[in-house]
């Protein structure tokens, strides 16, 4: 990645960790279950302020999530975390039949998620997290920008019942919001209007399509550029009105291109609004060790790769929707 960001204070897991923190601190029905990661996972304040209320597993994903599913059947608002490969993945059993079919108050946060465990190879590469829990009937998906979008996400998905997946990565994130971010379950935020493609971003591919959004504009094409903080529920009015309007829409997510976002976005458009589109994610295979920057420039996600797909088809492939 050529340019340097500013980058946020704090990583999206500390982040997590500060808001699941205050939400303890207003509740005493609320509790933290955690898998061996407690420093990793930001659970620090919890653990010393309310150990009662603050577990460590272990290494054992399966029973920590098991434990969370007892604690929300007693009434307690249960966060449970550990690295996304092990709670979407070795306890996805537990997730599936424990806390979603009964649908218990388990908000799960998976840290290192996507590339972010690049340095640590594929066993922490969890890019397929996205598509395995949009899957889980009754599980909220939900994937921050930054750390100042994660703390809000946190705190919003502490008042809505039920499963929710967080998803986390591993350093400091590149800073897109503030404070003021806003967080509506199931809606996307406009970033920027357009009328000749949309861009639908979420996660760390955020801060990149700003960027490839501006430099479209030099070239005469005017993106629309949508950030989806919440993968599931999907905002299927914000992509319908975009694909009627531009009537062509690229998709950048950090995680595979199955089942993901873009897949979330093909899907909706494929039964109810026929488009032109492109997916910019990793593709069908197991990503190379690496830093994230440099993994997301080889996975087709940097600002030149995410510019010229919209660009594509913006100025060659681009057709009115079919709806």
């Amino acid at each position: 990645m050529s340019k340097k960001y500013q980058m946020d204070p704090i990583t999206t897991r500390e982040a997590f960790g500060n808001a699941m923190f205050r939400v303890a601190q207003r509740d005493k029905m609320v509790a933290a279950v955690s898998a061996d990661t407690p420093k990793s996972l930001g659970f620090g304040k919890m653990m010393e302020a309310y150990p009662e209320r603050a577990l460590n597993c272990g290494i054992a994903e399966q029973n920590m999530m098991a434990l969370a599913a007892g604690m929300a059947a007693e009434g307690y608002l249960t966060f449970a975390a550990s690295y996304g490969t092990f709670t979407c993945m070795r306890a996805l059993e537990q997730f599936r039949t424990f806390v979603a079919y009964p649908n218990l108050n388990v908000k799960v946060a998976g840290g290192m998620a996507g590339l972010s465990g690049g340095v640590e190879g594929v066993t922490h590469q969890s890019i397929e997290d996205i598509g395995i829990m949009r899957t889980i009937p009754n599980c909220v998906v939900a994937v921050p920008a930054d750390a100042a979008s994660t703390e809000v996400i946190t705190e919003e998905l502490a008042k809505h019942y039920g499963p929710a997946y967080i998803r986390l990565g591993r350093g400091k994130s590149a800073t897109v919001f503030d404070e003021n971010y806003h967080f509506e379950l199931g809606k996307a935020n406009l970033l920027g209007d357009g009328a000749d493609v949309t861009i639908i971003c979420c996660g760390s591919t955020v801060r990149r399509c700003i960027d490839a959004r501006e430099q479209l504009a030099r070239r005469g094409i005017h993106a629309r550029l949508l950030e989806m903080p919440c993968i599931k529920p999907l905002d299927e009015e914000a992509v319908l009105k975009a694909a009627r309007e531009t009537g062509a829409i690229v998709t950048a997510e950090e995680n595979t291109i199955i089942g993901g976002l873009g897949g979330a976005v093909a899907e909706l458009l494929g039964e109810k609004c026929p488009t032109v589109m492109k997916r910019c994610g990793v593709p069908d295979v197991f990503a190379e060790s690496g830093e994230l920057d440099d993994l997301m420039d080889v996975y087709g996600l940097s600002v030149a790769d995410i510019m010229e797909a919209a660009a594509s088809l913006a100025e060659g492939g681009r057709g009115a929707a079919a709806c």
